[in-house]
């Protein structure tokens, strides 16, 4: 038990008497990269938002690493090791690249200053940010973007924007990372950057990757296993291949 990383029982939840997801049951262990697929609507950003305290589930709870995270604040949740990214880009579009990161770094005990010494500019709220500035280019290296460091996070192109809103959900150091779609809208080049880019996360921080991805080669080359939903159930789970292979997956993504 002491290897499951985030496990879920009986997951789900409903609006106005209508289940939108029900019954869900993962078990995802430490360092894999597992995959949560299914056609538009099956559920699936319902359950990152369940994860991350944007809803709070009407059925069953869920566990980080043998806590309940159930009826936690999103803030809470962010503390206890979960960071996510979204489907639409959330990124703080006037500041720079590197601000953005350290935007996330707040959450690390290391860099804390109070409101005191950072009003009245204290050698502590110095030293602070001088340690923050670096460790935000330390991130920024491992997605190739420590050059645009000074550039504001709009005038980045669309992929390397993607990249950063990864780092800077990085940087809250997570437990258990959740991707929200990240090779939407990239070209094959950008994705096969991306796919090399979380891999190496998964070695180089021994982190726990869970993501939604409608791009199924991107997905069968990255996964360890996958769980795949439909209409807020799950319809199949397992090794990444055979769940892909399954009659029920490609009936739902393709029909009869």
């Amino acid at each position: 038990m002491s290897d499951i990383v985030l496990q879920t029982k009986d997951l789900g939840i409903s609006f106005g008497g209508l289940k939108a997801v029900s019954g869900v049951n993962l078990q995802i262990e430490k360092g894999e990269i597992y995959g949560l697929i299914g056609p538009n609507g099956a559920g699936k950003t319902t359950i990152f938002n369940l994860l991350t305290g944007v809803y709070q589930p009407t059925e069953g709870t869920f566990y980080l690493n043998g806590r309940e995270l159930r009826k936690l604040s999103q803030e809470k949740i962010n503390h206890a090791g979960i960071a996510r990214t979204f489907q639409n880009i959330r990124l703080f579009n006037n500041m720079t690249v590197r601000r953005n990161v350290m935007v996330g770094l707040h959450n690390n005990p290391e860099f804390k200053c109070s409101m005191f010494e950072s009003m009245f500019r204290l050698p502590k709220h110095f030293k602070c940010e001088k340690k923050m500035k670096e460790r935000a280019v330390e991130i920024l290296k491992i997605f190739d973007l420590e050059d645009e460091k000074d550039s504001l996070a709009c005038n980045l192109p669309y992929g390397k924007q993607r990249k950063l809103e990864i780092a800077r959900a990085l940087a809250t150091n997570p437990k258990l990372l959740l991707l929200d779609e990240p090779a939407a809208g990239m070209n094959p080049h950008e994705t096969e950057d991306l796919r090399r880019t979380v891999q190496a996360l998964r070695e180089q921080f021994d982190i726990t990757i869970l993501l939604i991805e409608h791009d199924l080669k991107f997905v069968s080359g990255i996964c360890d296993r996958i769980t795949v939903l439909n209409f807020g159930t799950v319809i199949a789970e397992g090794n990444t291949k055979d769940a892909l292979s399954d009659p029920e997956v490609i009936k739902a993504y393709i029909g009869k």
